[in-house]
Formats: structure tokens, sequence, C-alpha cells
């Protein structure tokens, strides 16, 4: 498990690896960032370590290389971050840019929650526990995003089901947000 730290600009995450997605572009001007969403997502449904998520997200996902694939191969969708069940962490597209993780969604009476939020995925799905290397990072970045952006409070952090309610269910039930706020606490 690491200890993150964030670059001068707030703009990435220190030490982890960077794959840049295209799927991503300008904040408006002043425009605050002080959302942070939990998402969860697995490539095949169901299926988790393999290079899906990372081609998903940079436009290259072979539409022919799984049944399900082929809904997706003309989506252009993006995270920030990604942990993986191993506790690996990956960025995509730098804090500052609005990266297409949301979509259609609302929050507090403000729509399109892309353009004031950060987004993390976790791979894993609606019906298997996560793993607890994910949650320590998840723990961790969400310390370190929290201070480079005072105005993610605790009541500013939701899942994707939570802002875009009836079509989207991520990071599921099985996501255990008490847990969560615990080593949120805790640090």
């Amino acid at each position: 498990m690491m200890n993150f730290t964030l670059d001068k600009t707030n703009d990435f995450v220190e030490n982890i690896l960077y794959v840049p997605s295209p799927n991503f572009n300008e904040r408006l001007a002043g425009i605050t960032i002080d959302l942070l969403v939990i998402h969860g997502i697995s490539l095949p449904p169901g299926e988790f370590g393999g290079p899906f998520i990372e081609a998903l997200f940079t436009n290259s996902l072979e539409p022919n290389a799984h049944p399900s694939f082929k809904d997706l191969a003309e989506l252009r969708v993006s995270a920030h971050l990604l942990i993986r069940r191993t506790g690996e962490v990956i960025q995509f597209v730098p804090f500052t840019k609005r990266a297409w993780h949301a979509g259609v969604s609302e929050f507090q009476g403000r729509s399109n929650c892309n353009d004031f939020s950060i987004g993390i995925e976790l791979e894993g799905t609606d019906t298997q526990p996560y793993e607890d290397i994910q949650y320590q990072q998840l723990a961790n970045l969400t310390q370190v995003i929290c201070k480079a952006y005072p105005t993610i409070t605790r009541k500013h952090i939701v899942g994707h089901c939570d802002i875009a309610p009836g079509r989207k269910t991520d990071p599921g039930p099985v996501f255990d947000w008490n847990y969560y706020q615990q080593l949120i606490n805790k640090r």
C-alpha cells in the first residue's frame, strides 16, 4: 500500500502508472471541484485483471474480444483513476481536466457532474465484495484528493448510483461505505 502525493499542480498522483485517455475535455472556467464519485467496473462483466478497462478508457477496446464488448466499442468514457483488485492504481486523466465518467447525472440540484467531480473506478462488480487493499488505497487517495481540493467534504463523496439513480448501480450494494468512512477517519 502506498502513501500517495499529488504533484505541485494537483494534476497527477506521483509515482503511479499514467495511461493517458483521450476521453476528457477542459473544465469550464470558474468551476470548483467539489465532488468525488466512486464507481465500479469489470470487463468482461464479473472478470478481473485483464487489459480491457484500460482499452475502454483509451478507445482501443476490440469489439470482437468478448460478446459483451460490441455495445461498448463506440463509447468514449474515462475516469481519473482506477484501483485494481490488486491495489494497483492507474491514472487516466489529470484531476484538473474533466473526465467522462458520470454521464447524465445530478448532485444537489446541479447536473453534469463531470464538470465538478473527480471519478475513481474500483475494479469490481455490484455483487462481489471489493478487496481490502482497494479500500485502503481508496481511503489514502481520498485523503490526498480532499487535501488538494478541500471543497470535497465527506458529504460530497458519493457513488455513481447516487448521482445517476435508476441508470447506474455502482459501486453496488456490496461496497462497504461504513468501512471506507472508518478508514478515512483513521488517517
